[in-house]
């Protein structure tokens, strides 16, 4: 009898440990996520919050950011419009030009011809009062229907008349023995000679002359140069009629040549 007493005496403390051991593992979990709990209040209370008056002020500068950008698309969309309806102005003048040559005087074979029905208009003459007058002021007319080019040929060059149309920078008049050489703008609107790296060898190119003569040339070259190399103006041609169109390259800065000889 006192054998089982002490049995069940003992398996009671054992019990007891246990459930003691129970708590005490419990306690320290409980210490534990209160220790944690502390240090997570402590480091939010420490860190330091956004200011309202730091947010103002990064929006006050993206709103100003903003508005410059704005203003500055509007700028360059304003120089933009200005520089199209500026080479507008000109396409008509160059129009004008074309249209005011007399036709019948033009594809006639007289000998007396003049390059206009009557007195050029305001928009023309501000642009030809520099102009040195032994030649006409419009010497003929070229026309390459592959490009949609059809332009009066200007007898002198400058920054101004180039805007107008086609111009001669060196050379003979259309169709006499020589290389005519003829410049024009190379402009984002496809006008005057923007296209003409489409023109490909033994394409024909169209010359009238203020006679009434009009002569097809067949092209031969097409070559890129630097702008300081003149060598494509020269008037050595063994006798030969010769045209030489020049415009820019907007893309790597050269000078685009293509020339023809009369067939």
């Amino acid at each position: 009898m006192n054998q089982i007493l002490n049995d069940f005496n003992n398996k009671k403390r054992n019990i007891k440990s246990i459930l003691n051991k129970s708590k005490n593992q419990n306690n320290n979990a409980d210490t534990r996520n209160e220790t944690n709990n502390i240090i997570q209040v402590s480091q939010l209370e420490n860190t330091p919050a956004k200011s309202p008056l730091l947010n103002n002020r990064k929006i006050k500068q993206y709103k100003l950011q903003f508005f410059i950008s704005i203003i500055i698309f509007i700028i360059a969309l304003s120089l933009l419009i200005s520089n199209v309806y500026s080479y507008e102005q000109k396409e008509n003048v160059s129009k004008a030009l074309l249209n005011s040559i007399s036709i019948t005087k033009l594809y006639s074979n007289s000998e007396n011809y003049t390059t206009s029905d009557s007195k050029l208009d305001s928009d023309i003459s501000e642009n030809i009062n520099n102009v040195v007058q032994e030649d006409p002021f419009v010497i003929g007319i070229l026309q390459i229907d592959k490009i949609n080019v059809n332009y009066p040929i200007l007898s002198k060059t400058s920054r101004e008349l180039l805007k107008v149309s086609l111009c001669r920078c060196a050379g003979p008049m259309p169709n006499e023995k020589g290389n005519l050489c003829i410049a024009g703008h190379n402009l984002v609107d496809y006008k005057l000679f923007s296209r003409l790296n489409e023109i490909n060898i033994n394409d024909i190119v169209k010359i009238y002359d203020l006679k009434g003569n009009m002569n097809e040339y067949k092209i031969y070259k097409k070559y890129e140069v630097e702008p300081t190399d003149l060598s494509c103006l020269s008037q050595n041609t063994d006798g030969n009629t010769v045209i030489t169109l020049l415009t820019c390259n907007n893309v790597n800065g050269k000078r685009l040549i293509v020339v023809g000889q009369i067939i």
